[in-house]
């Protein structure tokens, strides 16, 4: 099957006003349907959950079903694997707090400086239970990751590791199963931030053996909106961050303080019904999964028009790879262009109506040790299914005006 692009782009009403969204790593468009469901849920179920009356009972099915087709969406075993709430940034504290009475003095915990802050901030904040934290490095020279160097931090002490599974500066694809395998035998558990793949693959989390899996709805065609996902055992195993009477057991509501989104929960499972369209209406993850491999088939032959450009383009230097294998990399694609401020190129392209971004997006510690701060960091064009070769033709156009 090939990508229907102009049934997709009908499916965006922000399209219509002719702007080039490339500033998609940032937060996507979302879904005609997705908005649909939230105005349905608000104007016609915005009533309090787990009453006897008719209308509660409607309201809590809706949400039990949200929560069930999110679970499908990411392969989940369960429904009770998925916790809902209001950001990724807020999913990793949420579970950094609620993991905190699992460490003890001297257990180690490896994080990396390629990933964002999300997932590196909220578990230093454990340093203070007498944490030990080592970094894995990127390669300065290559911006790749070296899972030997991973191999060499571990240790009998390590206890958890976290890495994110597609950078949002560099695109890469992390090898999440082969890291995870190395986790696992070392006795430890693993924390993936998919924020930045999530828009671009399916996230299937028995596939990948991940412990713990975040990403962001609104990254995703969706609202401001979030997901945890935690293996049922370990979720079971977390400190209780709701009422004293929820009990270990009551999961994923003890780590959903004040309950979760209603509407939004609802609303994002518009997300699901759009990707099982996509992958021909079978109502399992096997249609997401089909659905992801034309997106993926499409967005490289969108991003290698880009990078065949900045490739030939004298003193741009791209950040990451090169090529665009659909296997090591999606189309979210940084640059850096010799002796021109990243802000002025951008704020040129603003002018041709084309939405991109510069700087850091918050994966500081990536850009600081790749020596890329100065003048504006870097320069981010990040594309998603529903672009086509003819915006890229305008971006690149655009780009090659502001480089002059």
């Amino acid at each position: 099957m090939a990508l229907d692009l102009a049934h997709v782009r009908s499916q965006f009403p922000a399209l219509a006003d002719g702007f080039a969204y490339f500033d998609n790593a940032g937060g996507s468009l979302v879904l005609k349907p997705v908005a649909e469901r939230i105005s349905d849920y608000l104007l016609t179920t915005s009533v309090q959950t787990g009453a006897s009356y008719s209308h509660s009972q409607r309201a809590t099915a809706r949400v039990q079903e949200a929560r069930a087709a999110i679970a499908r969406y990411m392969n989940a075993q369960r429904p009770e694997e998925i916790v809902l709430g209001a950001s990724a940034t807020m999913m990793m504290r949420t579970l950094a707090q609620a993991m905190a009475g699992q460490f003890q003095p001297g257990d180690e915990v490896i994080l990396t400086n390629f990933d964002h802050e999300t997932n590196i901030g909220p578990w230093l904040t454990l340093e203070a239970r007498g944490v030990v934290f080592k970094f894995w490095e990127i390669n300065q020279e290559t911006a790749t990751v070296d899972l030997a160097d991973l191999d060499a931090l571990m240790s009998e002490n390590t206890k958890l590791v976290c890495v994110t599974h597609v950078s949002n500066i560099l695109g890469t694809i992390n090898p999440i199963r082969a890291i995870a395998d190395r986790v696992h035998a070392g006795g430890a558990k693993l924390v993936v931030d998919g924020v930045a793949y999530a828009p671009h693959r399916a996230v299937d989390v028995q596939a990948l053996d991940a412990d713990y899996y975040v990403f962001s709805f609104y990254k995703t065609y969706g609202p401001h909106f979030a997901v945890l996902y935690g293996r049922y055992d370990l979720l079971r195993e977390l400190d209780n961050l709701y009422h004293y009477f929820y009990d270990k057991d009551k999961v994923p509501a003890k780590l959903e303080p004040g309950n979760t989104n209603y509407e939004l929960a609802w609303g994002s499972a518009g997300i699901v019904d759009y990707f099982d369209e996509l992958g021909g209406g079978t109502g399992d993850h096997a249609a997401i999964a089909r659905a992801f491999e034309d997106v993926a088939a499409h967005e490289a032959v969108i991003g290698e028009r880009l990078l065949a450009y900045l490739r030939g383009k004298n003193g741009v230097r791209i950040i990451g790879e090169r090529g665009s294998d659909k296997a090591t990399r999606v189309p979210t694609i940084s640059f850096k262009a010799d002796g021109i401020d990243s802000a002025a190129i951008v704020r040129k392209v603003d002018a041709a109506q084309i939405g991109i971004r510069f700087g850091d997006f918050h994966s500081r510690r990536l850009v600081e040790s790749l020596g890329l701060s100065p003048m504006g960091g870097v320069v981010r064009v990040s594309m998603v299914h529903y672009n086509t070769l003819e915006e890229v033709d305008r971006v690149i156009a655009a780009l090659d005006e502001a480089m002059a």
